[in-house]
């Protein structure tokens, strides 16, 4: 790695910063259940219209 932090921005922007929080939740703790390595590090954003999505880096 180059030493920039590359995010990945889940597709789905949410209305309240309370769902992206579930999401965000649930993509720390439960994504052993599907296969997945836990990310490194997981944000919540507000984008400029004002909604609120996830972006995570992968570990």
């Amino acid at each position: 790695m180059n030493g920039s932090m590359d995010w990945i921005y889940w597709a789905k922007l949410y209305d309240t910063k309370f769902q992206a929080g579930c999401l965000a939740k649930r993509m720390e703790e439960d994504w052993w259940i599907y296969g997945y390595d836990c990310p490194r590090n997981v944000e919540i954003y507000r984008s400029c219209k004002g909604r609120f999505g996830v972006r995570y880096i992968p570990t």
